[in-house]
């Protein structure tokens, strides 16, 4: 079968085009060849996080490529029989963990039989899904399509120490149900109960968190919600902050991961500025949510939410999927902030 050429500078140019590509290539046993991978970044080519997802699909289907190294911006991938099984991935940096991850996931989950995975790296680095995310909200609604996962976390590893460490537990789907996620998340926000802030400290004085909490509640206006923080186990000092808004189905994550020079005050109103734009968006799902779901759902072969306005990674995904699959993908606006994107095969 010839080779599938995805140029990696399409869209966003970044590490999404190669994840993206790697699971469809898998799914479909089709080889690829990506070029220009990573082309728009300050550094393009594949960093050791890349990297990482290249060996990771390379080991569930036992792979042949050709290009698979640090800096490389070209590699051919030709994907065998999907393996199921135990698996160990190591970054070595405070890379994503999560994105390694997810870059597997929807293979495993489509597997003859259940698989686990332990990983080690980042787990927070304010540029990519955290784990807390993958836990909190993404899995949930992979579940109510039917793909079933357990996280066990040993540590965090935050940016830039890195060395967190944990595993996930995947059971094989026998079908992906199609899910609809339409309800505005503005009219949860409304009640006390749906909203929650949390501050992870490592190795920093507790009161960082504190005014996290304290600073978010001002600007939203949720003096009423319960308010966590909670000294982790990591090897390094770090800080992450959230606010959530639980709905029916699913929970939508804001989270900003600080860092030094950035004040505790100016994390929690960064975070409550990503909220708001949400509330006003009148939107069911994030913007980082909204882009983690198009893979599963285009697996599922049809699906919709809405969201905001649709991000350049975003678009950028779509683009990729359809190189890959003969389906719909539809951005639709509904008012001035908010989209819907339908899928249809």
């Amino acid at each position: 079968m010839p080779y599938l050429v995805i140029d990696g500078a399409q869209g966003e140019g970044g590490g999404q085009v190669l994840r993206t590509a790697l699971t469809l290539s898998i799914l479909t046993q089709r080889p690829i060849e990506i070029v220009n991978i990573r082309a728009k970044r300050k550094k393009p080519g594949l960093l050791r996080q890349h990297l990482t997802s290249v060996l990771a699909a390379q080991a569930i289907c036992e792979a042949s490529t050709e290009g698979g190294e640090l800096g490389s911006s070209r590699i051919r991938f030709s994907p065998g029989e999907v393996l199921p099984g135990d698996y160990r991935f190591a970054i070595g940096t405070a890379g994503s963990t999560v994105l390694v991850c997810q870059t597997i996931l929807p293979v495993l989950a489509l597997a003859k039989a259940g698989s686990k995975v332990e990983f080690e790296g980042g787990t927070h680095n304010g540029m990519s899904p955290s784990l807390c995310f993958l836990e909190q909200s993404y899995l949930p609604l992979l579940k109510l399509m039917g793909i079933d996962c357990k996280i066990v976390k040993s540590s965090l590893g935050f940016y830039p120490v890195g060395g967190g460490k944990w595993q996930i537990e995947i059971k094989p789907a026998k079908v992906l149900s199609p899910i609809r996620l339409m309800e505005p998340g503005s009219e949860f926000a409304k009640k006390p109960e749906n909203c929650g802030l949390h501050a992870l400290v490592s190795q920093l004085p507790v009161s960082i968190g504190q005014r996290e909490v304290a600073a978010a509640k001002t600007v939203l206006g949720w003096s009423a919600s319960s308010g966590i923080i909670t000294d982790v186990d990591s090897i390094g000092p770090g800080n992450s902050f959230q606010l959530t808004i639980q709905g029916k189905t699913h929970t939508n994550l804001f989270e900003v991961v600080g860092e030094q020079g950035l004040s505790a005050e100016r994390v929690a109103k960064r975070c409550a500025g990503r909220v708001n734009k949400f509330v006003s968006a009148e939107a069911a799902v994030e913007e980082q949510l909204a882009d983690q779901l198009l893979i599963p759902m285009a697996l599922a072969g049809k699906g919709s939410y809405t969201t905001s306005k649709p991000s350049l990674h975003t678009s950028t995904n779509i683009e990729v999927i359809k190189q890959f699959m003969d389906i719909n993908i539809r951005a639709e606006q509904q008012n001035e902030l908010c989209w819907q994107i339908s899928i249809s095969s």
